[in-house]
């Protein structure tokens, strides 16, 4: 956890010095007083804030349970909320044939978990105990509050980037627009950068803390797993905006599982046609061999190769009593 802090401070320290640049920028190329910049961000920040639980419920289509709908959902929540010692989430539905999950709301008070039918019907008890085990992390951690917020800067740099298209010219406010949108544009894949940086660090996070809280590493290995392979399978980009929410990126999956469909003698250990469950892992494992940094750099979850290796030391230091000395 103090890992975890010192980490969430870097990346927010950056980012406050990076929103401070774009501040300058406007002021000295638009004229915008900082203070009117500081208001105006600090509304932008709010309203993002107050209407992304509402705006993460629509796209999503999720369906909120009825006590005792769903007791086995229920009673597990509740069992790995008490060992948290934190609030019982709302809890909801997505009828979605994809094994998915995911945490949302205001506060660590207004926390809302939902997960997908897919997730409940192709995962088992352990497995699905995990991935609650994984969610409850990110509740812990405050991560969707803190992601609400910090995906603002690049938010606003992203808004000042688009001045780029009525700069120009020879004019003196031409110019001083378009190199408002030339350091907008900078801001803007700097920070995304950092904030994606930020979301897949949160997710080892969120990765250690199942297994702390289960004591079963091996079981969130085991559902990340069959979740890449199901979300690979998945039409079309479901999560759309909600992709940082969720336990594992649809995006990122399919093209994980695209990989090893094009080389997939190479891992049909036992040559039936047919890529098992084992044999996905393997390949999974297998594939940091083949880089990849780029298409990380630009995704909110580390790939699944990477979170599988960082769960089996965890799981090693557990088996040796080493975990957390």
């Amino acid at each position: 956890m103090g890992a975890l802090k010192v980490n969430s401070g870097i990346a927010f320290i950056l980012l406050m010095g990076i929103l401070l640049i774009l501040f300058l920028a406007a002021s000295l190329f638009l004229g915008l007083p900082i203070f009117v910049a500081i208001i105006i961000t600090a509304v932008i920040m709010f309203i993002q804030w107050w209407v992304s639980a509402k705006v993460v419920e629509s796209s999503c289509g999720v369906k909120y349970l009825e006590p005792g709908a769903n007791v086995f959902l229920e009673q597990m929540v509740s069992e790995i909320c008490q060992r948290a010692e934190v609030r019982m989430p709302r809890l909801g539905i997505v009828q979605n044939r994809t094994p998915n999950a995911f945490v949302w709301g205001r506060s660590k008070r207004d926390m809302r978990l939902a997960v997908h039918t897919g997730l409940l019907e192709q995962l088992n008890k352990e497995e699905i105990g995990a991935v609650i085990g994984h969610e409850i992390g990110h509740i812990k951690h405050r991560d969707a509050t803190m992601m609400t917020f910090l995906s603002v800067i690049p938010l606003l740099a992203y808004i000042g980037a688009h001045l780029l298209w009525f700069g120009g010219g020879r004019s003196r406010e031409g110019a001083a627009i378009l190199a408002f949108g030339l350091v907008s544009m900078i801001v803007y894949i700097i920070s995304q950068m950092i904030v994606l940086r930020f979301s897949r660090v949160r997710e080892y996070y969120a990765d250690a803390y199942s297994s702390e809280i289960t004591g079963n590493p091996h079981a969130l290995s085991s559902a990340l797993v069959k979740i890449t392979y199901g979300l690979s399978l998945a039409p079309k980009d479901e999560a759309g905006n909600a992709r940082s929410f969720y336990i594992a990126d649809g995006v990122a999956a399919a093209a994980e599982i695209r990989n090893i469909a094009n080389n997939k003698s190479q891992y049909d250990l036992n040559g039936d046609g047919v890529i098992d469950e084992r044999e996905l892992e393997l390949a999974l494992e297998q594939e940091q061999t083949r880089g990849g940094t780029w298409a990380e750099l630009h995704s909110t979850h580390p790939p699944t190769y990477k979170r599988i290796q960082a769960l089996r030391a965890i799981e090693d230091e557990m088996r040796t009593g080493t975990y957390g000395s």
